[in-house]
């Protein structure tokens, strides 16, 4: 690895301009589309809410926030919108009254398939033309890709998702 203070190279700078570009371009691209789409009164973080609890079974809301990577709380809040909002349901479990569960509503599963449509297309055009050499190379250099960014998110976020204190 190179030190800091040295300046990436043109292939580097390129390599950079494009990650940020994508990047830019599918949080907008996410944001129009439901803010334009019949899920207009859905934000991109209430979609990803949605993927969270997945299409078929009912959720514990501990387990969702897990998968989320939020806490309960913070759960329960975007939850409070979405059973307001008719894309999600939320009941108590029936043999541990003490669990609450979620699951998406017939809304809920339009808006989800809707967004996920976007996603596969999006896959699609990126590993269509690619043969089996150039998938494996691709899925590896995403795991690179997603092993830093997983390292620096642990770095700087803590469970709770709460900054740590430590530089």
């Amino acid at each position: 690895m190179r030190p800091l203070g040295n300046l990436m190279n043109d292939y580097e700078r390129r390599v950079n301009e494009l990650l940020l570009d994508i990047f830019d371009k599918i949080l907008v691209t996410e944001e129009k589309a439901l803010s334009k789409g019949n899920f207009s009164d859905l934000s991109v973080a209430e979609m990803h809410t949605l993927e969270g609890i997945g299409l078929y079974e009912a959720r514990t809301m501990s387990e969702t926030a897990a998968i989320l990577g939020i806490t309960t709380g913070t759960l329960t809040v975007a939850i409070d919108r979405l059973v307001r909002k008719n894309y999600v349901d939320r009941y108590r479990d029936q043999n541990d009254r003490r669990v609450v569960r979620i699951r998406l509503t017939r809304k809920g599963k339009l808006a989800y398939r809707m967004h996920s449509k976007f996603h596969t297309l999006l896959v699609d055009r990126l590993t269509e033309p690619l043969n089996e050499k150039q998938r494996q190379i691709l899925l590896d250099t995403l795991l690179s890709i997603s092993g830093f960014v997983s390292e620096q998110y642990r770095r700087y976020v803590t469970h709770a998702g709460q900054e740590e204190q430590k530089p």
